[in-house]
């Protein structure tokens, strides 16, 4: 595999992460129900409310593997940007560990500075 620089390496794994976010939603340590159910949650308040940012942090696979969260929340979560829910969904980058990085689509007409004008 080529060497990539550094700079182009951040944009293949995604620059954006927790710090970029307006919210954090923290599922390390938490069941996969209680995990759904906080998806869920955000979801539905944020088809309410304007666009935000949110990063997702998940817990690491166990040592010598195992389930994580990674897979039926990033279902979730690619089902709620096929719904129009969510504007951007990526991968957080390495350094910030496992999760993802979404912008929530919010209510049409909510954050939109030129909606107000018309």
């Amino acid at each position: 595999m080529p060497h990539f620089e550094e700079f182009y390496a951040d944009k293949l794994r995604g620059g954006l992460g927790v710090t970029d976010a307006e919210s954090v939603l923290d599922l390390r340590g938490v069941s996969r129900e209680k995990a759904e159910a906080s998806i869920q949650d955000m979801l539905e308040r944020s088809r309410f409310a304007a666009p935000k940012s949110v990063a997702i942090r998940l817990d690491p696979p166990p040592e010598g593997g195992g389930e994580t969260l990674f897979q039926p929340v990033g279902k979730a979560l690619l089902d709620a940007k096929k719904r129009g829910w969510i504007d951007r969904l990526q991968t957080l980058p390495a350094q910030d560990g496992l999760g993802f990085y979404v912008v929530l689509a919010g209510k049409p007409g909510r954050g939109d500075s030129t909606a107000a004008r018309s």
